[in-house]
């Protein structure tokens, strides 16, 4: 209803919940599923798998294969976040052996900043990471060349939405601020956000003691 094209989740999960909610739209699982079960399950409700490299898409294929179908997948690449994602220098191979599959529909590449959240006025270090990140993220797409053309090509969460252009590309991923919820401290402009929930917890018990004892969650 707010003007969104495609919807973004964290697990296979939520994504089927969302298709048995009666929702059509595109939706790209985010987070990692790397075994046969997850992914046919991902192509069964139409969800959009994050590959992070040759493996995933081959089994990806083999399931679409056996269903006579297209998988469309995302590739995301590691521009600096150190979680998910291809290597940089893995990244035109990995393309070139992606292309080759016959029952994969390559729709896009993305990354995930890392320190855009922070407050630049407290963490100079972290807005020129940011600045890495992005400039990592256009090597990896001057090397796909005219390639790049056909993909959907993302790399901003709620804090590189907000705060620069240059981290748009085609699409940007909204998360915190779609709460309501401001992603960085002292914000330049106000953004008139208003929090959409609140998350509450019951204090059960307290205790004292010395100082210097070791406190395990």
């Amino acid at each position: 209803a707010g003007g969104a094209d495609n919807l973004g989740v964290a697990t296979l999960e939520e994504g089927i919940e969302l298709r048995k909610a009666g929702l059509k739209c595109q939706i790209l699982i985010l987070g990692n599923l790397i075994n046969w079960d997850e992914l046919y399950s991902c192509l069964h409700w139409d969800l959009i798998p994050t590959i992070s490299g040759i493996r995933e898409a081959i089994i990806c294929n083999n399931i679409a294969e056996l269903e006579q179908k297209k998988f469309a997948i995302h590739l995301k690449v590691d521009t600096g976040m150190t979680r998910l994602g291809c290597n940089l220098e893995e990244i035109p191979e990995t393309v070139s052996k992606i292309d080759c599959l016959k029952n994969i529909s390559f729709d896009g590449i993305y990354s995930h900043l890392a320190l855009a959240d922070t407050d630049p006025a407290e963490n100079k270090s972290g807005s020129n990471f940011t600045q890495t990140q992005l400039k990592r993220f256009n090597s990896v797409l001057n090397q796909l060349g005219d390639r790049k053309k056909s993909f959907c090509c993302h790399l901003a969460n709620s804090a590189g939405t907000l705060s620069d252009r240059r981290l748009h590309f085609d699409m940007v991923r909204v998360g915190l601020s779609l709460y309501g919820y401001s992603p960085i401290n002292n914000f330049k402009s106000d953004l008139k956000l208003k929090p959409a929930l609140n998350v509450k917890a019951r204090i059960t018990y307290i205790r004292d003691v010395p100082q210097g004892t070791g406190v395990g969650y």
